[in-house]
């Protein structure tokens, strides 16, 4: 879940009348000596003379305090959502009696490995603790270590139960580094967690029919239908990473809301089942959850630590900087790139959306409904590329496996007319971003 409500004051200014930036000829100018001396991504002299154009200058920081009770909100708090995920979806009942710590792995949860005792480090490593058995699950929810569940155990009888059960930001939008085993490492906020499988974890609820749960197993990993309990419509999307949306707007694929307010109430309301309200006429949704209201008040500090979130920079030795400078000449030129992905944010979406028939990745896989057309805006934005390398597969739908097929489709599609020399030169830039 990304982070609520940014205030007008907050916001930066945006472009001029006609789209373009007061600055493009300093811009221009600082592109060429970007490629002149191979200097790959936004170098120092494209800071200074990009600080402004588009309206996507990045946001001042905010207060260190507000963002670290914010990391809390993002990793702990439901919202009261246990009202969904427990009473009514009855999940603490499945994973009681048959999620051990192997299963809740294979379906993409992670564990906070910083939330582990040392005694349960060396049982893990020791084979002492059994990840064959429910009971090591509910062990791991008592410590607060499965990332994005909060789970209440009580002892019942003598033996800890887990009484409910519900989510949080970080379920979707968190994974791990996997620096102690598979699944099992220090969390990294913001990314997005491709591995996890949201649909198959919620098709275990003994609540569902099996229609429905037919729907939610066809998802398969990394991905979502963040629609399909609105209207009843089958077509999942990419969950997407939660970082670098300092300075942009329009967080979603479909750029709905004119602030990062907008999805987030959505997703907190209508998908967590927070308690809270959430309304849009354009599509008709109107969803309140509660007779209270646990998001409103919360909203400016999970705002802040959602704002202070980076994108990851490519690891070290991960591409070829010289087919990253010739990549970037076709970034800037014959891929034409650069006419949408631009500005510091290397998107045009606070100052525009797209129509569908821009959007290289329709048709939906699988016959299903254009997701624009499902939308409060009808249309696409133009998604931001740094920290590209991090979470494949691409585009809203992940019909594109790699950065290698979203080249291509692009090349066919827009009949660019690029080589396969080309083509692997811009794709080394893409990974450098």
């Amino acid at each position: 879940m990304n982070c609520f409500r940014t205030s007008e004051a907050a916001r930066t200014p945006g472009p001029t009348p006609d789209g373009q930036s007061r600055r493009m000829p300093r811009l221009r100018a600082a592109l060429r000596t970007t490629v002149a001396f191979g200097t790959i991504g936004v170098t120092a002299a494209l800071v200074a003379s990009c600080v402004g154009v588009a309206g996507q200058s990045e946001n001042a920081m905010p207060d260190a305090a507000l963002v670290a009770q914010g990391k809390q909100i993002f990793r702990f708090d439901t919202f009261g959502d246990e009202s969904l995920w427990t009473d009514t979806l009855r999940l603490h009942e499945v994973i009681a009696a048959a999620v051990d710590p192997t299963t809740a792995l294979s379906v993409g949860l992670k564990v906070d490995a910083d939330a582990l005792p040392p005694a349960v480090v060396q049982g893990i490593r020791n084979g002492s603790i059994n990840l064959k058995s429910p009971d090591t699950t509910i062990a791991l929810l008592k410590l607060n270590a499965v990332v994005g569940l909060q789970g209440k155990v009580e002892t019942i009888g003598g033996k800890d139960t887990l009484t409910h059960i519900g989510v949080t930001c970080a379920l979707c939008h968190s994974t791990v580094d996997d620096s102690f085993a598979p699944g099992i490492g220090k969390r990294l906020d913001g990314w997005a967690n491709r591995d996890l499988n949201p649909g198959a974890i919620i098709a275990l609820s003994p609540a569902l029919n099996a229609t429905t749960k037919a729907v939610y197993n066809s998802w398969g990993k990394g991905k979502y239908d963040p629609r399909f309990n609105q209207d009843g419509k089958n077509g999942p999307q990419v969950i997407p990473p939660a970082y670098g949306l300092n300075g942009i707007h329009r967080i979603t694929s479909t750029g709905d809301g004119e602030d990062i307010a907008y999805w987030n109430r959505y997703v907190g309301v209508t998908q967590m089942g927070g308690h809270g309200s959430f309304s849009e006429p354009r599509t008709g949704v109107k969803v309140t959850n509660g007779t209270d209201d646990l998001i409103t008040s919360k909203l400016p500090a999970l705002q802040a630590y959602q704002l202070s979130l980076k994108a990851p920079p490519p690891p070290a030795g991960s591409f070829d900087s010289v087919a990253a400078a010739r990549g970037q000449r076709i970034f800037a030129g014959s891929g034409t790139c650069s006419t949408c992905h631009s500005g510091i944010q290397m998107t045009d979406a606070n100052a525009r959306l797209h129509p569908a028939s821009d959007e290289a990745s329709e048709p939906e896989p699988n016959g299903a409904p254009s997701y624009s057309s499902r939308s409060a805006t009808k249309q696409y934005r133009t998604a931001p590329l740094h920290g590209l390398w991090q979470h494949a597969p691409y585009f809203h739908n992940g019909s594109a496996p790699t950065l290698e097929a979203v080249v291509l489709t692009y090349n066919t599609r827009k009949s660019l007319g690029l080589s396969k020399a080309d083509m692997a030169d811009l794709v080394v830039y893409l990974k450098s971003l």
